[in-house]
């Protein structure tokens, strides 16, 4: 039996949204003297990064977690230092993505943002200039429980007041497009602008 075809939109952050340079946090590794990769080895552990997307820890504790470990390598003054420096860089928007989450909602689509973040995701927004551009901000730290889990997906589709069965969900992970087509909705890969062509496709706004 054919799907039916999507009303609603729910976009990942990093990866589709918001884009990140690794040159910026690579160029600090250098500057302190620190192994290259380091901060994303550190703050990506799962141990540690869990908590702080399930709201169980800030923001603010997760990253000063993050330059205790480093503080046996550079010393505690120069790892909260190197720590603080990496954390001013908040990434840069997508203008090809953020166009067309314009022209999706002008053309009657509810678009979500789906994400697994911190309790600074809302600060994010701001600095980024993208308050106002969705309908629907869905982030883990508040629900409670992340991606991929059938439960984040149901949160969102009830953000979206939309059935799963008519939201098109886009990450760049493939665990995160297998959860949602779990949950019920239609997911879709993506790989980088070339794929707005299909999106424009599936929601036929």
């Amino acid at each position: 039996m054919a799907r039916e075809r999507p009303t609603a939109l729910l976009l990942d952050f990093d990866g589709v949204l918001r884009r990140w340079d690794p040159a910026v946090a690579a160029g600090i590794e250098r500057e302190y003297g620190l192994s290259e990769g380091v901060f994303g080895e550190i703050a990506m552990h799962w141990g540690r990064l869990q908590p702080v997307l399930t709201g169980q820890v800030s923001h603010a504790d997760w990253v000063s977690s993050v330059a205790d470990a480093l503080t046996e390598s550079v010393g505690p003054g120069r790892a909260r230092a190197a720590v603080e420096q990496w954390q001013r860089y908040r990434g840069e928007v997508d203008a090809e993505v953020l166009a067309f989450v314009r022209e999706a909602r002008a053309g009657g689509v509810r678009v979500g943002l789906g994400t697994n973040a911190t309790d600074l995701l809302d600060t994010d927004l701001a600095v980024l200039g993208l308050v106002g551009e969705l309908d629907v901000v869905v982030n883990s730290s508040v629900v409670g429980v992340h991606k991929p889990a059938k439960e984040y997906f149901q949160a969102a589709c009830a953000a979206l007041e939309t059935p799963p069965a008519r939201v098109l969900f886009v990450d760049d992970e493939d665990w995160a497009i297998r959860g949602a087509r779990a949950a019920g909705l239609s997911a879709y890969r993506w790989d980088g602008p070339a794929g707005l062509r299909y999106l424009r496709a599936a929601l036929a706004y």
